[in-house]
């Protein structure tokens, strides 16, 4: 059943159990096909069947709303950050207040000497009881209320946590200060020496100011996506007649329009140059440095900058389809994705809350009826030292350290990663780099430019002309890039061609045809033996002396006569030699995989420092080799120029492929790398370890905690030292450890691809 794809905006989530409550809540809805909710980007991606949306859009909303946390439609991007701001604002208000009420509390609960009575009440009490209603009834209302619509709804979350500590701190604390001077409550409350205000606003106080920093650091997170929305212009100067320009919104500008575009300015549309040329500072889509010259039919990415003078563009695509939005989408789909190791951290935070309030309550009774009698009782009575033990444990047992330790550093990564030109597709794909043990690399296209030219034409049986025209004609049915070589030295002789017929091609060996009735072909010696070709002892020795040279060869026959071969010379990239050097520093086992043949196949990995190489590949065997490595417990990252790669990128654990312009390459590759440079490969793979490094560094921080945490707030350490942890404590405990896992994995933001 074909579906489609809604998102929503998710406010009130502060843990993966909101994250579980929200998704159970969606998922209940007998339309949805899929759901994935996002902590850090408060986002939910829903799948509904087809036709389903615009019915089921405010049911879904509503009953969200129901379960205590709020729900929208997407505003328009560049708003979306904007609201963000706001939001922050607003947590970082609500905690001011709160903070600077629980230090008066903290103050009149444990310090303060006896003020005297007010009437029959305890002044110190009744102030303090004062002082922290404000924050227990305000502050604190959004934990209370969306506590209470989780249990309705059958989950538990955060702020049942929060809800039920502070509830239970709060009501003994009243309960004890009207005690003083109300005759008839029970001696246990009147006698008692211990009320919890401080443990009150201290835990509602810290949890909102980790809640504000954690805010402000997702803000920081999710920055590298919206800054890319930002490049776009909204408008452009569409050229009507001559030098006559209207400036239009951009999204009603069609195909194959010109528009002018200012030095200083950004290009607004992806397109080609017309009759022009300027210095282009690609910084923003490529991440590389310095400006990269482009004149007459070159093409420009919408988002860059043009840096001197006046220029013309031709648009190849409307606003929607550039490149740029491309890169936006496939960062915010990757963003919403989860890892295999994020819904494993879901599932142990769905039974994380009850388990820690089985384990509060369990303490709480053991110190109450049995502990207390063991050992020294720093309170004044066991009802005391039980409520504090069951307030503490509730409350440093909040899993919003769990919760946020995967997804924060996975949009980080994804971020940076956009930010310099390494567009990842799939979340999967950052967990699974930094498993990889083997790089498979291709060789046209990925460690050489992918641009031959022609630098020999050897002649067998015939003139130069006949072999030129014949292969030029073939190759118009080719999109290989020696398709591209042959018809550039054919247009220096002439520019017209004989007419073949039946033009087909035959995958990973050439193209055959009809010319006067006879057959022609261009392709590798297998081709040409297949179509009768019958190649003497000197043709071959020939042949394999011109495939030591290091060139790309191309065979051309005609009615199984052997013409000659074409050779053509393909520059090795810059920073090919140093991105296979990184790569075997990291550990990876380098392997070349190409369909040329083996002497000029060995020419180039030799200068590359490749030992080993497979050549003479089909594309279709290409993907059968890297089955073969998987076979034998090898985890294989493929890098690819995404067009004769396809089946190999798929195939692979983790596809790279070289050029984000290309269709095949969205579609098959896990990363897409707009700068087409083989060392940005090598920095997608280190990126994914970085990223896995930061996960096992949070999750590590969370558990401990959790370790160290729990046991403590338990009471472990009273019959040992008499140390018991309070509520306030706890709190602050908690609220460090969040910010410290969303700080660690902010670190990721000053990751650099490695250079050359």
């Amino acid at each position: 059943m074909t579906s489609e794809e809604i998102r929503l905006d998710i406010a009130g989530m502060t843990c993966s159990s909101c994250v579980s409550s929200v998704e159970n809540i969606i998922s209940k809805h007998q339309e949805v096909t899929s759901v994935s909710v996002n902590l850090t980007l408060n986002k939910a991606s829903i799948g509904l069947q087809q036709g389903a949306a615009d019915n089921s859009v405010d049911q879904i909303i509503s009953a969200i709303e129901k379960g205590g946390f709020k729900a929208s439609v997407p505003k328009k991007e560049i708003s979306i950050i904007d609201s963000a701001k706001l939001e922050v604002r607003k947590q970082g208000k609500k905690a001011t207040i709160a903070i600077l009420l629980a230090i008066p509390v903290l103050w009149l609960s444990m310090f303060a000497s006896d003020l005297g009575n007010i009437g029959s009440f305890d002044l110190r009490l009744c102030l303090a009881m004062l002082a922290t209603m404000p924050v227990y009834f305000w502050s604190g209302w959004s934990f209370h209320s969306k506590a209470w619509s989780s249990l309705k709804n059958g989950s538990t979350n955060m702020d049942v946590l929060i809800h039920l500590s502070t509830t239970v701190a709060f009501l003994w604390s009243t309960a004890v200060t009207i005690a003083t001077g109300i005759d008839g409550f029970p001696n246990l409350l009147v006698d008692a020496e211990h009320v919890f205000f401080d443990g009150v606003s201290f835990i509602i106080a810290f949890v909102l100011i980790g809640n504000y920093l954690e805010a402000a650091a997702k803000l920081r997170a999710t920055d590298a996506v919206y800054s890319l929305m930002q490049l776009q212009p909204n408008d452009a100067r569409l050229i009507i007649e001559g030098d006559y320009t209207e400036v239009k919104s951009i999204e009603l500008i069609p195909v194959n329009s010109l528009i002018k575009v200012l030095a200083g300015e950004t290009i607004p549309i992806d397109g080609v140059l017309q009759d022009c040329k300027a210095s282009i500072d690609e910084s923003t889509m490529t991440g590389e440095a310095y400006p990269v010259r482009r004149s007459d039919g070159d093409e420009v990415l919408a988002g860059t900058i043009v840096l001197d003078g006046t220029i013309i563009i031709k648009t190849t695509k409307i606003a929607q389809d550039c490149l740029l939005s491309n890169v936006i989408k496939l960062v915010e789909d990757a963003q919403m994705g989860k890892a295999p190791i994020q819904r494993l951290v879901d599932k142990i935070a769905s039974v994380f809350v009850p388990s820690v309030v089985v384990l509060a309550l369990a303490a709480s009774l053991f110190w109450g009826f049995i502990g207390a009698d063991l050992i020294d009782n720093p309170m004044n009575s066991k009802i005391e030292l039980s409520i504090m033990i069951l307030i503490s444990t509730l409350v440093i047992a909040c899993p919003c350290a769990l919760g946020l330790a995967t997804p924060t550093a996975l949009v980080v990564g994804t971020g940076v990663g956009a930010r310099n030109g390494l567009l990842i597709k799939g979340i999967d794909a950052l967990e699974i780099a930094h498993k990889c043990d083997t790089l498979v690399v291709d060789k046209t296209g990925t460690i050489t430019s992918g641009k031959p030219r022609v630098s020999h034409i050897e002649i067998i049986d015939c003139e130069v002309k006949e072999i030129l025209s014949i292969a030029s004609s073939l190759e118009s049915e080719s999109n290989h890039p020696l398709a591209s070589a042959i018809h550039t030295s054919w247009s220096n002789v002439t520019s017209q061609r004989p007419q073949i017929l039946d033009i087909t091609t035959i995958a990973g060996m050439g193209l055959v045809g009809k010319l006067d009735g006879q057959v022609v072909a261009i392709g590798n010696r297998d081709l040409l033996e297949d179509v009768g070709v019958v190649f003497s002892d000197e043709v071959e020795e020939r042949i394999e002396l011109a495939s030591r040279k290091g060139v790309t060869m191309a065979l051309v026959s005609r009615a199984e006569r052997l013409l000659g071969w074409i050779e053509a010379k393909d520059r090795i990239r810059e920073s090919s030699e140093t991105a296979i050097k990184k790569a075997k520093e990291m550990g990876f086992e380098v392997i070349m995989l190409t369909g040329d043949n083996q002497s000029s196949a060995e020419v180039i990995a030799e200068k590359v420092g490749i030992k080993k190489v497979i050549s003479g590949v089909k594309p279709d065997q290409k993907a059968q080799y890297i089955k073969s490595l998987q076979e034998q417990n090898k985890i294989v990252a493929m890098v690819g120029d995404g067009i004769n790669d396809a089946a190999a990128l798929s195939q692979a654990d983790i596809g790279l492929a070289m050029g984000a312009g290309s269709d095949i390459a969205l579609d098959t590759a896990d990363f897409v790398l707009i700068r087409n440079d083989l060392i940005d490969a090598v920095s997608s793979l280190d990126l994914g370890r970085a990223t896995m490094r930061r996960i096992r560094t949070n999750l590590g921080w969370a558990f401990i905690y959790n370790l160290i945490g729990i046991p403590l707030a338990m009471g472990i350490l009273l019959p040992i030292n008499g140390l018991l942890l309070p509520p306030a404590f706890a709190a602050a405990a908690m609220s460090l450890s969040s910010v410290s896992v969303v700080s660690n994995s902010l670190v990721l933001r000053w990751w650099k691809p490695i250079q050359e």
